[in-house]
């Protein structure tokens, strides 16, 4: 062991800045520096954790859910069933490694269909955060058929590729999120005589993703470099959830149920339990009425849906979640030495005028930012602000 030089570099003394000795030699700190990076981008690449061997090693459903109750406020029906199509694919990827398997389980796709406002981008974020797997959220309001100006389907693998470092044995086990899935319904019921090229043309371009097949996909998205070398992926085992609030789908699902309020039954079939139960009878005819195509919904065998917010709901929201509006207000305004307080009535008189505007709960900030405006504004006016029903009239 020589004492005056980098056992792993084999710098000497007078070339380093200092020399750390350790059993049985020395490290110098361009070393220790390089290590270090290795270290945490070998920690960054599996998510900060090793993934699961055996199926005791996976997280069940119940504690997905559990995690899941930190960020999003209610939904437990759609929780539940996004933790056990997340478990189920986890153990699917395991299932595949068998070499001595005789049955092939396929993958249980989901749909997840709630007004706008009601968690449905927040549940895909949350559950990013617990997994393991390459995890990308995707819009398809982007996306148009093969040869028009816009994003082609297989730019979603390119986001997927960019997130797993461009390792396709990574990326093919990750989990896709498909925002906004119902502004690509086709127009009308009939088949689209002319080109439907953002509508039923990019329907039929996801079927073949959906299902499992390899796909080449373009790593700089898009045919806008003609050059670019293309990367196959296998869909097989990737995950697609997909999420939209399809307005106008209540009134489908009234028709079918022969629910639809005639007269003086008007004011019986608003209430609130009446929709939720309406709600709660959604199926495959009414997505493919609304303009899916079955072979899209065939490929999307789990059918959820989220509940439209009440107004305790939204209270518990402002409130409750980690990352809660009040906190981050609260949090904010700490910054400059300030006290912030929310009363209950303040608070009530927010989710109100959010409630009027029909915004949901993504709707929430926007009001308090409104109320906070003036304080914002000025300050260092005052160490102490409490916001009470009387100074949040709108």
């Amino acid at each position: 062991m020589n004492s005056n030089q980098c056992s792993f570099c084999g710098r000497k003394r007078s070339e380093v800045q200092m020399l750390i000795s350790g059993n049985d030699g020395f490290i110098c700190e361009e070393c220790i520096e390089q290590a270090h990076g290795i270290v945490k981008e070998t920690n960054s690449a599996t998510g900060g954790s090793a993934a699961a061997d055996t199926v005791e090693d996976l997280k069940k459903p119940k504690e997905i859910k559990e995690f899941l109750d930190q960020y999003v406020i209610g939904q437990d029906q759609a929780k539940k069933q996004l933790s056990v199509a997340v478990y189920n694919h986890y153990k699917r990827l395991l299932h595949a490694k068998d070499e001595n398997r005789e049955v092939e389980i396929e993958k249980s796709n989901v749909i997840m269909i709630g007004e706008t406002g009601t968690g449905k981008t927040l549940l895909a974020k949350s559950i990013a955060r617990e997994l393991n797997v390459p995890f990308c959220i995707v819009d398809a309001t982007i996306l148009t058929e093969a040869g028009y100006v816009g994003e082609d389907v297989e730019s979603i693998l390119s986001r997927l590729l960019m997130v797993a470092d461009y390792d396709v044995e990574k990326a093919e086990k990750g989990i896709v999120f498909i925002d906004e899935i119902d502004k690509i319904a086709r127009k009308s019921d009939n088949p689209s005589i002319t080109r439907d090229v953002s509508g039923e043309g990019v329907q039929q371009g996801l079927l073949k993703l959906l299902e499992g097949s390899i796909v080449n996909v373009p790593p700089q998205g898009g045919r806008k470099h003609p050059d670019q070398k293309y990367i196959q992926v296998n869909t097989q085992n990737i995950l697609f959830i997909a999420g939209g609030a399809f307005d106008g789908i209540k009134e489908i699902i009234e028709r079918r149920l022969n629910k639809q309020a005639i007269g003086f039954s008007a004011e019986k079939l608003n209430k609130v339990e009446e929709e939720e139960y309406i709600l709660s009878q959604l199926n495959a005819i009414d997505l493919r009425k609304f303009g899916l195509i079955p072979e899209l919904l065939g490929r999307f065998p789990i059918i959820t849906y989220l509940d439209k917010l009440s107004k305790e709901t939204m209270i518990r929201i402002m409130k409750e979640p980690k990352n809660s509006i009040v906190n981050q207000f609260v949090e904010l305004f700490k910054m400059d030495g300030v006290e912030l307080k929310f009363t209950d009535d303040g608070l009530e008189s927010i989710v109100e005028e959010t409630m009027d505007k029909g915004l949901g709960a993504r709707g929430l900030r926007g009001t308090t930012e409104k109320v906070l405006e003036d304080y914002m504004f000025n300050i260092a006016a005052k160490k102490k602000i409490i916001i009470n029903r009387k100074n949040t009239q709108f």
